[in-house]
């Protein structure tokens, strides 16, 4: 079992930044071999896929809407993956959620994922 555990979000005007942090506890991600990823729900739409980071760390993979603005990583010393969201814009606004698969494949639906955070909210203002 993994527990995922969420901060980071907030209130940001467009342009502005700010950094995701996903605490895992139970089962270390480098030993059993998850991939993590982040994923985001704004009101009356679907949950979408954002980024998603292979066990090793060394592959990654984001969705067209924020390639080049955001940035996944992981720190598996900390249990901790990160989501660094530069350049925000209005429709970036969501509620965001941690999400863990064990395995070595990374995939864009979230009904791969094992388990997920509680989520934090992302609003970014005009």
């Amino acid at each position: 079992q993994v527990q995922l555990v969420e901060s980071g979000g907030g209130l940001v005007q467009a342009g502005g930044s700010l950094r995701l942090a996903c605490a895992a506890s139970g089962r270390t991600f480098s030993r059993y071999g998850h991939v993590v990823g982040w994923f985001r729900q704004a009101p009356g739409k679907e949950r979408e896929f954002v980024a998603a980071i292979s066990w090793s760390g060394g592959s990654t993979i984001y969705a067209d809407s924020v390639k080049g603005r955001f940035t996944i990583s992981r720190d598996d010393a900390k249990n901790t993956m990160y989501l660094q969201m530069n350049s925000l814009k209005p429709e970036d606004t969501a509620v965001y959620y941690c999400a863990a698969r064990q395995g070595i494949s990374m995939y864009y639906s979230p009904t791969r994922y094992d388990y997920w955070g509680q989520g934090t909210q992302v609003t970014v203002s005009s």
